[in-house]
């Protein structure tokens, strides 16, 4: 049985001054999410300090996300980084880069 892929746009949450890592902020907007019913992925990054991504699946609107974490985060900028992706590692963006790999 085929099923199609679900492709994803990753976005970039960066903050100036108020942390997001070490302080449940992953779990929080997982939470807002399955109270919205919404499906996302998110994790820390590993490529740049201080920094959390997310993914939905493409084409979905991001807005209620991001109105809720510049509630929360007065201070975040939160930026579209990658679009489209099948299968995303959001800790390192570099790793979606099929052509890299060999089977």
């Amino acid at each position: 049985m085929f099923k199609e892929i679900i492709k994803w746009d990753i976005y970039e949450i960066r903050t100036k001054i108020t942390p997001i890592n070490g302080v449940k902020f992953r779990g929080r907007v997982r939470k807002l999410c399955l109270e919205k019913n919404r499906n996302i992925l998110v994790e820390n990054t590993q490529d740049i300090e201080k920094s959390v991504r997310f993914a939905i699946p493409t084409k979905e609107d991001p807005s209620e996300i991001k109105e809720y974490l510049n509630k929360i985060l007065p201070d975040a900028t939160i930026e579209l980084v990658v679009e489209n992706i099948s299968n995303p590692v959001l800790s390192k963006l570099k790793v979606n880069i099929e052509n890299r790999y060999t089977l």
